[in-house]
C-alpha cells in the first residue's frame, strides 16, 4: 500500500514539474518573438477566442429554443389519453347516441385537437398496408397476413402516434402480417 501512495506521488510530482516546464518554455518563447508576431499571436488567440465565443452563443441559443420546444413534452404526452378518450366517445355516440349530442362532442373534440396542434402536436398518417417502421410504429402482436402483399407490412393501426416537432412522444401501436 505504501509503494502505491509512494508511485501516485511521484507521477503527481512528474505531471506538475511537465506544467511548469511547458509554461516555463512558453515564456522563453514569447520572449524571443518580435512586438510583430507578438502581435500576430496575440491577434490570432483574439481571433480564436473570439470564435469560440460566438459558437457557444449559437449553441446556448440552439439549446434555449430546444428546452422550450420540449418544455412542455410531458404535458401534451398526460393529454394524448383524454384525446383517445375523446374518440372513442365519438365513435359510441356516432353509433348508436343522438345526433345533437354527437355535434357538441365533436366541436369540444375539435377545439382540443386544435389546441394542441397548435404547441406543435402532429398526428401520424398510418394505414392498413404501410411498411413497418421501428422509428415511428411499435408492434403490439404478428398475425398471419391476410395476403400476399401484407406481409412484413402494417395490417391494423391500435393505437394513433403522435409527434412534437421533430420528436417522437408517442409510437403508432400497430398489429403486423407475418
Amino acid at each position: 500500500m505504501e509503494n502505491q501512495d509512494i508511485n501516485e506521488e511521484s507521477i503527481n510530482n512528474q505531471e506538475e514539474n511537465t506544467v511548469q516546464n511547458d509554461a516555463t518554455s512558453q515564456d522563453n518563447v514569447t520572449a524571443t518573438l518580435s512586438p510583430e508576431e507578438l502581435l500576430a499571436e496575440e491577434k490570432d488567440r483574439y481571433i480564436r477566442l473570439y470564435a469560440e465565443f460566438e459558437n457557444y452563443k449559437k449553441r446556448t441559443t440552439k439549446e434555449k429554443m430546444e428546452f422550450f420546444q420540449y418544455a412542455n413534452q410531458e404535458m401534451m404526452v398526460s393529454m394524448l389519453g383524454v384525446l383517445d378518450d375523446f374518440e372513442r366517445a365519438l365513435k359510441e355516440i356516432a353509433k348508436n347516441g343522438n345526433p345533437a349530442d354527437l355535434q357538441g362532442v365533436e366541436l369540444i373534440y375539435q377545439k382540443f385537437k386544435n389546441k394542441l396542434t397548435e404547441k406543435g402536436l402532429k398526428t401520424m398518417e398510418v394505414k392498413a398496408g404501410d411498411s413497418f417502421d421501428v422509428d415511428f410504429h411499435e408492434a403490439i402482436t404478428q398475425i398471419p397476413a391476410p395476403s400476399e402483399d401484407l406481409k412484413g407490412k402494417i395490417v391494423d393501426v391500435i393505437e394513433t402516434g403522435y409527434t412534437l416537432g421533430d420528436k417522437v412522444i408517442r409510437f403508432a401501436k400497430v398489429v403486423t402480417g407475418n
